[in-house]
């Protein structure tokens, strides 16, 4: 089943996503919800992140090459981060480049949204606590990275976050290619199985650290081949079971002049 945000006439509504069609839903996704009779064209509508996360928690540097390239033993401590939930933006809508980074890169990445409250999980268990999956860009300006290590401002300016198309309930995360095209051109395209910690384990480990809650959003890491990119820069983030989350890059001073 596939959720979605979405807007007519400059009203949020959420649906369930068909071939051709949206059906509108009232109630909470991750609780009771029922249809509540109306039902949108997918051409009528403009698509939102597929929900308000409660936080969003990325991990680094997870994605090798090659499978040969996985290592024997894994990071003791993961490099784990936390994104701010206003950076998030849906499809369609425009990434801002900030002033003093002329370029920023795109990180294509499998998206985990957390279904009910989770609290020291074991590996085994991780997926009874998964409401679905999405698409997230885990947008990066490396030009405001601490020169002791940390990566939070780089990774927190407006629209950093893409997120979408829709939140996909039924996908085996094992099985999946994350994709990723600028201008036309493709540049990530790799399967889950060349993470470096897996699903089942980053999730159980963050359970062991924190409480997850309903709507948490974890993003899973980016294949290689992640760019820099500038102003006028076209990305589009594909699973091809969920979706194509595409956003165009803009300089935070073109965005200003565009609104004078």
């Amino acid at each position: 089943m596939k959720f979605a945000r979405f807007t007519i006439d400059s009203k949020v509504y959420s649906g369930v996503v068909n071939e051709d069609t949206i059906q509108e839903i009232t109630g909470d996704i991750f609780g009771s919800w029922d249809y509540s009779g109306k039902v949108f064209s997918r051409d009528e509508v403009s698509l939102l992140a597929p929900l308000v996360p409660n936080q969003v928690i990325g991990i680094g540097a997870n994605f090798v090459a090659n499978k040969e390239d996985l290592p024997a033993e894994l990071p003791e401590i993961p490099v784990f981060f936390f994104k701010p939930v206003s950076s998030v933006i849906g499809p369609e809508k425009e990434i801002i480049i900030p002033e003093g980074a002329e370029q920023v890169k795109f990180e294509s990445e499998l998206a985990v949204v957390i279904g009910k409250e989770a609290k020291n999980i074991a590996e085994a268990d991780v997926l009874d606590y998964v409401f679905g999956y999405t698409i997230g860009n885990d947008v990066t300006a490396p030009r405001f990275f601490h020169q002791d290590g940390h990566w939070t401002i780089g990774k927190s300016f407006d629209t950093f976050t893409p997120l979408g198309p829709v939140i996909e309930t039924e996908l085996d995360p094992s099985s999946v290619n994350v994709k990723a095209s600028l201008n036309g051109v493709e540049k990530q395209n790799s399967p889950t199985d060349l993470m470096i910690i897996p699903i089942r384990k980053m999730i159980s480990y963050l359970s062991n650290v924190m409480t997850l809650k309903p709507g948490d959003v974890i993003l899973t890491g980016s294949p290689v081949g992640a760019e820099f990119v500038g102003a006028a820069d076209v990305i589009e983030c594909e699973i091809e079971e969920i979706g194509t989350l595409k956003n165009v890059f803009a300089s935070v001073k073109e965005k200003s002049a565009a609104h004078r």
